[in-house]
C-alpha cells in the first residue's frame, strides 16, 4: 500500500509541480505527517525530491525528473479514457477491483496535462458497464455529437421529434442511453428513432 502511495506522490509532483504536504495529503487521503515520512523514504531511495521551507515552500521534483506516456492523439486519449473507465467484471471476480482502480489513477496521472484532460473528459462523457455493446451506427454518430457538443434531434422528421443537448453516453445491462443536458434525463436507444446530428453547438449548463 505504501509503495502505491509513493508512486502516486511521484506522479502528482511531476505533473503538477510544487505541492505542499497538505495538498498531497488531501489528494492521497492521508495525514500531512504521513506525506513527510513518504518524502523521506523517496529521498533515501535516490529520487530527486526537493523540499522548500517557509512561505511559498513545498515539495517538488528536482533536475527536471519526469516519466511520461506521450504521443497520444486526441482520439487515442479518448479511447484510453473509455478503456480505463469501463467496468471489468473479470478483474472484480478475481478480487482485484480496488487494485485496478489504483492502477487507473496512476496511469492517468502519468499522462501529460493535455492528454490527461482528454482522458478525464472521456470518463465523464461515457459510461461503459457492459461487456457486449450493441453495434448501432446511431451510437457512433451520437458519440461524435457528445464529444463535439452539438445539438441532436431524435425521432427526426416525426411528430414526436425531440431536440436534445447530448452530454453523455452510457452502456448498461439494458442498452445504450444518451443524457440530455436540458432535462438531465437519460433516453434509451430504443426511443431514439431516426437521429439527426446538427452542426450547431450548445453551451453546457453550469451545475451548482
Amino acid at each position: 500500500m505504501r509503495a502505491a502511495r509513493l508512486l502516486q506522490i511521484l506522479l502528482v509532483l511531476q505533473n503538477r509541480g510544487r505541492q505542499t504536504s497538505v495538498q498531497l495529503a488531501e489528494e492521497l487521503e492521508v495525514a500531512p505527517r504521513t506525506i513527510l515520512r513518504d518524502v523521506d523514504a523517496m529521498t533515501e531511495a535516490g529520487l530527486p525530491i526537493v523540499v522548500y521551507q517557509g512561505n511559498g515552500g513545498g515539495i517538488e521534483l528536482g533536475f527536471n525528473y519526469r516519466t511520461r506516456l506521450t504521443g497520444l492523439a486526441q482520439d487515442e486519449a479518448t479511447a484510453l479514457g473509455l478503456i480505463l473507465s469501463a467496468e471489468t467484471p473479470m478483474v472484480s471476480a478475481l478480487g482485484l477491483e480496488n487494485a485496478a482502480k489504483r492502477a487507473q489513477a496512476k496511469l492517468i496521472e502519468s499522462l501529460p496535462d493535455k492528454t490527461r484532460l482528454e482522458v478525464r473528459t472521456a470518463t465523464e462523457q461515457f459510461s461503459l458497464n457492459r461487456n457486449t455493446a450493441v453495434d448501432d451506427l446511431r451510437v457512433r454518430a451520437m458519440s461524435l455529437a457528445v464529444r463535439a457538443g452539438t445539438k441532436v434531434r431524435l425521432r427526426f422528421a416525426t411528430p414526436d421529434e425531440l431536440s436534445i443537448h447530448p452530454v453523455g453516453l452510457a452502456l448498461d445491462d439494458t442498452n445504450w442511453s444518451v443524457r440530455d443536458d436540458v432535462t438531465q434525463e437519460s433516453i434509451p436507444l430504443d426511443d431514439w428513432g431516426r437521429v439527426n446530428i446538427s452542426s450547431i453547438r450548445f453551451q453546457r449548463k453550469e451545475r451548482g
